[in-house]
């Protein structure tokens, strides 16, 4: 692993590659509806790196009376989000995270690394966050920073150089906590590997690729994210599908397959259970706000 640490289990897993801060995308659903706000992403500085996967800024203004539902099939990481109305440090979104956006707004936000969370909060333990948050404002150092980062947005929220200028903000706390500990280092560096190989297909392949016994393995993904390593596959696997059908034109079947589905069944069950469309239902409407009602 780069940045401020290392272990053997990451250096191995790290060698598999890092995703571009530019793949997000495949994380959301409604990238393509219509009304669909632009996402600014930007990278970590190298000295967080172990910290952070990247920041992302969505800037909207909508029509008066529009309202565009984002959904996202959310990535193993924790978030801190700031907005003009909220400020909130997120656990992970088991099932499909969706939002209401109308009108005018905007958020500033950082997705963590899979392993750093408990860094960010000074627990051991964070697994009691799935599927629900905390307000930023009972957390001291980035309670204090979200003032300011609604001052310096305000004014041009569309502004790269307002962007940045909030990040900066955020870097600064960042730099005052100590380093990633070796277990959450593990954790990042299994999340990487995850979503890295499309051929990883079950938790035994995990477990022989990362060196941990099965229990280990589970224990480190349960105390840092509130997941499992099997959530941790379905989710890439779910991801990819949702990228697949965006592009049109491919046999469900095909599809199926590629993700190492037995069957175009059981690939229509997942599907539909997570996302809440079947695989056929969303390539078809994608593309329409108003047609991508779950079903």
């Amino acid at each position: 692993m780069t940045g401020r640490g290392g272990h053997d289990v990451g250096d191995r897993i790290s060698r598999q590659g890092e995703r571009s801060v530019h793949d997000v995308d495949r994380a959301r659903l409604t990238e393509h509806a219509d009304l669909a706000p632009p996402v600014h992403r930007y990278s970590p500085q190298a000295r967080h790196t172990d910290l952070v996967r990247h920041y992302w800024v969505p800037v909207w203004a909508l029509p008066d009376g529009a309202v565009i539902t984002e959904q996202v099939l959310q990535y193993p990481s924790c978030l801190i989000v700031v907005a003009q109305d909220y400020a909130r440090f997120y656990g992970v979104v088991t099932g499909l995270s969706t939002l209401q956006l109308q009108g005018t707004g905007w958020a500033v936000g950082v997705m963590l690394r899979g392993g750093a969370a408990p860094t960010v909060l000074g627990r051991s333990d964070v697994s009691d966050l799935a599927d629900t948050h905390l307000p930023l404002e009972d957390l001291p150092a980035l309670g204090a920073l979200i003032d300011p980062i609604r001052a310096r947005m305000a004014p041009a929220p569309g502004d790269p150089d307002r962007h940045h200028s909030a990040i900066a903000l955020l870097e600064e706390v960042f730099d005052g906590l100590p380093p990633v500990a070796v277990k959450g280092l593990e954790v990042s560096a299994i999340v990487q590997l995850v979503e890295s190989d499309p051929q990883l297909l079950t938790v035994g392949e995990l477990v022989a690729r990362s060196a941990l016994s099965e229990r280990r393995l589970q224990r480190l993904i349960h105390r840092h994210l509130g997941l499992s390593p099997k959530w941790l596959i379905q989710r890439r696997r779910l991801q990819e599908a949702a990228q697949q059908l965006k592009g049109g034109g491919r046999p469900l079947a095909q599809v199926a397959i590629d993700l190492g589905y037995s069957d175009q069944a059981h690939f229509t069950r997942d599907f539909h259970r997570v996302t809440g469309y079947r695989p056929g239902q969303f390539a078809r409407t994608l593309g329409s706000a108003d047609s991508l009602t779950p079903r």
